[in-house]
């Protein structure tokens, strides 16, 4: 588990599960197991994106970053794409 983003809007974390084997995705990318987690601390609720959303996630990110260094209002405009689909209610223990 990795914090990757944390700003006053959204979390980001990835989840790593390490596996022997990559799944293979038909016409895609080889995506091991794992995902990130995103919270959107406005609307208290959080999704967790895996297989080909994930990958598709980290794509968008890292084109981002490849653009140059992204503001922060730009990777929360990014983010916000996903965390709307968020449906799971942030509860504190």
């Amino acid at each position: 588990m990795h914090m990757l983003y944390n700003s006053d809007s959204f979390i980001v974390v990835q989840f790593d599960v390490p596996t022997d084997v990559p799944q293979a995705v038909e016409a895609g990318p080889l995506i091991n197991r794992g995902g990130f987690e995103i919270v959107d601390k406005f609307a208290r609720k959080e999704i967790f994106i895996e297989g080909a959303l994930a990958e598709s996630f980290q794509q968008g990110v890292q084109a981002l970053i490849d653009g140059g260094e992204p503001s922060e209002d730009e990777l929360d405009t990014f983010i916000e794409r996903y965390a709307v689909m968020g449906q799971q209610p942030v509860v504190m223990h």
